[in-house]
């Protein structure tokens, strides 16, 4: 089964140094492992864009749609043998302890 780890913090906030080669260690750990299948930074919300349509009018609209202080900062795609254990492994990212994950499964 695959999943999507969300993860989102404070856009205020930046991550340490140390977290940041936690989160390097730990993608070495889950590729080894066979259940790491990417893993991507974004840039800032600021840099987004947002795009709707409504009554066939484009709406764009520049930076985040979400009006709040929590971003998503990455995102990253593992494939394990059910949720509890996506769980599991989203509980052992270094993020875990400096922002939030949310954990998703993906179609297909």
């Amino acid at each position: 089964m695959r999943f999507m780890l969300m993860l989102c913090g404070d856009e205020t906030a930046e991550a340490s140094a140390e977290v940041m080669t936690g989160c390097a260690e730990w993608q070495r750990e889950m590729r080894g492992r066979g259940v790491l299948l990417d893993a991507l930074g974004l840039h800032p919300p600021a840099s987004a864009g947002t795009v709707r349509v409504r009554a066939g009018e484009v709406l764009l609209t520049d930076g985040p749609f979400a009006e709040t202080k929590e971003q998503m900062g990455g995102v990253t795609l593992i494939d394990c043998a059910d949720r509890d254990e996506a769980l599991r492994i989203a509980a052992s990212h270094p993020w875990a302890e400096f922002g939030t994950i949310e954990v998703r499964q993906l179609y297909g």
